[in-house]
């Protein structure tokens, strides 16, 4: 039986949701899985090894940099959930700013709060066995983690752009025909193009495919009305720290 544990860093807790919403999905794996720590849903947590750690959140404290060093220690396999551990989420807009002035400015004590100037990915701190994109993350590539590993088998996860998932739904190209700015042809697949089956342009919530072309984007985007200082907010924004180019 495989044990999970769930861990939380800074983050909205979005990500773990999505795993407490499939109770129905995992039923038949009940026998083949357990875990041993999830504070989410369990007061129950074990000292590990655990087979299978996952973490959601990035790392913007120093107590965060060391522990997530001691789950990695812990962990056969470490999967990184969400926009925030994989690209240091929204919460990475702070990597372009002063943090001092922020933290001297909101805190009325500001010398009990410890903090690191940058949000960063956990890839950033520890090696990293698999990446499950998107604020929040899919349902769907969820599963088939947790499924794939039970079974002893590689996951199958798709590297691809939004527009394969477009392609395969058989939609109209929101930006082509319509004009509409949308990252999609940019961003990395798992949403089932969400925004463009309601007519609305992606805008990169599951952050970079692999090998984007950012630069073969820039003219279309322009075209349809965004100036730089749009196109620098769109592509700062879930994943402000991730590498577009």
């Amino acid at each position: 039986m495989l044990s999970i544990a769930v861990w939380k860093f800074t983050s909205c807790d979005g990500c773990q949701l999505t795993l407490l919403d499939c109770e129905d999905e995992l039923l038949p794996l009940a026998r083949q899985v357990r875990f041993a720590h999830f504070t989410e849903m369990t007061s129950v947590s074990e000292p590990g090894p655990y087979d299978i750690s996952f973490v959601e959140g990035s790392v913007t404290t120093p107590a965060e940099a060391e522990r997530i060093q001691r789950i990695r220690e812990r962990s056969t396999v470490l999967v990184v959930i969400g926009a925030c551990a994989t690209s240091g989420g929204i919460q990475a807009l702070r990597n372009f700013a002063d943090v001092e002035e922020f933290r001297s400015v909101v805190y009325a004590r500001p010398e009990y709060i410890e903090t690191l100037a940058t949000s960063t990915a956990i890839a950033d701190h520890v090696e990293v066995d698999y990446e499950l994109r998107g604020c929040p993350i899919d349902k769907g590539q969820l599963l088939e983690v947790v499924t794939a590993l039970a079974a002893g088998r590689e996951p199958d996860l798709p590297e691809t752009s939004v527009c394969t998932d477009c392609k395969r739904r058989g939609l109209t190209c929101v930006l082509v025909a319509h004009g509409t700015p949308c990252l999609g042809p940019v961003t990395h697949t798992g949403c089932g193009a969400l925004c463009p089956a309601v007519n609305r342009g992606c805008y990169g919530c599951f952050g970079p495919m692999k090998q984007p072309n950012v630069p073969a984007l820039l003219p279309l985007l322009r075209r349809s009305g965004m100036g730089d200082d749009e196109l620098q907010m769109v592509f700062a924004t879930f994943n402000a720290a991730a590498e577009w180019s």
